[in-house]
């Protein structure tokens, strides 16, 4: 019961340790990545679709993206939907490529990049100490039922202690590394 308890904890944990990556994946960094564009959605036969469902996106350099339509009628809804998605990108179509410079981002973007950043990170850490409160007061409700020992409810309070620290170690780390890469030119 003890182990499906830590086991349930540390998965809990690890899904909210990929929700933090992907949240941070969306944040632009500078650098051309595919994922920023994950978010918007184009209207695909009347259907806001997201773009990766109606099109091909690459990262031919550091600095641009590349959108190539699956569907030749669709250029110019994906040109507006990258227009109109509040990013502060501008596409430039070439016949049926839609290239999507990356601007340079400026030290006043970059710190307030960073505060949504921490507040990315902080709420995982929040996640991971509700995760901890809900399964430490499963092993009290295991220990008030005396289906276990004080010992084992120590040891279980002490072991669930060491998982919630490795996770939150694992935020700061890869909180450390995305301010590192927001902040590179």
């Amino acid at each position: 019961m003890l182990n499906e308890l830590k086991q349930d904890a540390d998965q809990r944990m690890q899904k909210s340790l990929e929700s933090l990556r992907h949240e941070l994946s969306k944040l632009r960094t500078g650098r051309a990545h595919p994922s920023i564009l994950e978010q918007i959605k184009v209207d695909y036969y009347g259907t806001d679709t997201p773009l990766s469902r109606v099109a091909t996106i690459n990262a031919p350099d550091a600095r641009t993206l590349s959108i190539t339509p699956w569907e030749k009628k669709m250029v110019q809804a994906i040109e507006k939907a990258v227009l109109n998605s509040g990013l502060g990108l501008n596409p430039v179509t070439s016949g049926e490529i839609i290239r999507v410079p990356m601007p340079a981002l400026t030290e006043e973007r970059r710190r307030d990049l960073i505060k949504v950043v921490r507040q990315e990170g902080e709420a995982a850490k929040v996640s991971m100490r509700n995760i901890r409160r809900d399964v430490l007061a499963d092993i009290k409700e295991l220990l008030k039922e005396k289906e276990i020992t004080e010992d084992e409810d120590r040891r279980s309070q002490e072991d669930i202690q060491k998982i919630t620290d490795k996770h939150i170690a694992e935020v700061d780390k890869i909180l450390v590394a995305k301010e590192k890469d927001m902040m590179e030119v």
